[in-house]
């Protein structure tokens, strides 16, 4: 829901403003989840807390653009990249808070805290980018083949990533029957390459060039899964998951970077077209793989997913001309 009114609010007001309003409402309403007093208050909690999440994704991404467009180097990645080490660095902080005996009010008090205070130390550096006349309101309109092609490349990714967030410890303890200890091992082979391969990708799309960065990450995507089925041992599906978090780093940031260029909308309304259809992928993923999971096994599910990266590969290798110049070389 908050996608469409992502697009039009960044827009219409501006990244900076809609950054700095936003990045208040939404440190705002995390505590408002652990001091809602019945089930219907927190779903209306929830709803507010996820409409600004999304609204923020779309808004911080579309800053990361234009500053893109004035140190003229690609950065983008490594913005993502800071992204995955606030997610270690937040289930970080909840591990204590649990070790500390805190409640969950008392966790998301201090983590608003400690959200206003970044947002007062970095308020000055959000820059207002360039106005812009590319179409812009309320993302209900269809994507030209452009932003359709990089949707269905970020649909394919966030598939993979939602399958290896919620199914690779059950892949570890099911079909390799890890010691309890090691089943988060893949998982955490996974998260590591995928943070880290987000900090070198930007180095790497600007030697070879977008387009050939999401082929080969669709290519390190099936293999690393292919690996993982194949040769179902510990090492070897450690190594596979790692090489997935590599293939699946580039896909997000990349496919972001390439929509924000569309010459027909906004960097904004790009952003969350294309995160709308890729949104999808994230949701549909994970049931998915229990569903043929139960119809046959978890092995012919991640082979299915590993499809995904042959996916990636073929829509970054087909009828290229759809892409820009700039960023097939």
């Amino acid at each position: 829901m908050g996608l469409p009114i992502a697009g039009w609010s960044v827009h219409e007001f501006g990244s900076r403003r809609v950054i700095l309003t936003g990045s208040f409402i939404y440190a705002i309403s995390l505590p408002l989840i652990g001091l809602s007093p019945t089930t219907w208050i927190l779903v209306i909690v929830l709803i507010l807390f996820g409409l600004m999440g999304n609204i923020m994704n779309i808004a911080l991404n579309t800053q990361a653009l234009d500053l893109e467009d004035q140190m003229g180097k690609s950065i983008l990645a490594s913005f993502h990249g800071l992204w995955s080490l606030a997610g270690f660095t937040g289930a970080g902080i909840g591990a204590a808070m649990i070790f500390l005996d805190f409640n969950p009010t008392q966790h998301y008090l201090l983590v608003m805290i400690l959200s206003f205070v970044i947002i007062f130390l970095a308020h000055s550096y959000v820059v207002k980018e360039k106005k812009r006349d590319d179409s812009g309101g309320l993302v209900l309109k269809k994507p030209d083949n452009l932003l359709l092609r990089i949707g269905l490349i970020a649909f394919l990714g966030m598939m993979t990533e939602g399958c290896m967030f919620d199914w690779s410890g059950v892949y570890f303890k099911k079909v390799l029957v890890a010691n309890p200890s090691l089943v988060s091992l893949g998982y955490v082979a996974f998260m590591g390459t995928m943070a880290s391969g987000r900090f070198i990708s930007d180095r790497l799309v600007q030697r070879f060039g977008k387009v050939p960065v999401i082929r080969v990450s669709g290519l390190l995507i099936f293999l690393g899964l292919l690996l993982s089925v194949l040769i179902p041992t510990l090492p070897f599906a450690t190594l596979g998951f790692f090489i997935v978090g590599f293939g699946v780093s580039s896909i997000i940031p990349v496919s972001y970077s390439i929509a924000g260029r569309s010459k027909q909308f906004a960097p904004s309304v790009a952003l969350a077209l294309v995160s709308t259809i890729s949104f999808f992928g994230f949701l549909i993923g994970p049931p998915m793989i229990g569903f043929i999971a139960d119809l046959f096994s978890l092995k012919i599910s991640f082979a299915l997913i590993a499809m995904n990266g042959l996916g990636i590969a073929l829509l970054a290798s087909i009828r290229k001309e759809v892409f820009y110049p700039s960023q097939v070389n």
